[in-house]
């Protein structure tokens, strides 16, 4: 199978600089796998599971959360605001998290702000918990 070249920069490291046979992620208008030879093309990235097929054909997976993809000239760049490869995520946090965010969404009287951050912890933590469980 053809393969392109991959990037993916965090926040904080280079978490994958390669040859890749697919990357699969969330986007804020839904999922989207980029092959090699796709179209030059740019999105901002949701939350939710990333896939990729590296170009000995193994696949890893990780919590991608947020971000930008960009595919510029058959070079895919992803810049996540999070990314915990699947092996990396620490579950008990995750659960603690959506435990958290749970008790805070059941609270009354709550401010739209302080819903909508407890929503987007949950979210986070669901992802991660999903992730991990694969």
């Amino acid at each position: 199978m053809a393969t392109f070249h991959l990037q993916i920069v965090s926040m904080d490291r280079l978490v994958f600089d390669g040859q890749v046979q697919s990357v699969s992620c969330r986007t804020i208008h839904g999922d989207l796998a980029i092959l090699a030879r796709h179209c030059n093309y740019c999105t901002a990235i949701g939350m939710g599971t990333a896939h990729i097929v590296t170009e000995d054909g193994s696949k890893r997976s990780a919590a991608c959360i947020g971000g930008m993809l960009s595919v510029m000239n058959g070079v895919c760049r992803l810049i996540p605001t999070t990314w915990e490869w699947k092996e990396e995520i620490d579950v008990d946090r995750a659960r603690t998290s959506k435990q958290k965010a749970e008790g805070i969404m059941k609270q009354t009287g709550l401010s739209e702000k302080d819903l909508k951050l407890a929503e987007a912890r949950l979210h986070r933590a669901l992802v991660r918990i999903g992730t991990a469980g694969e």
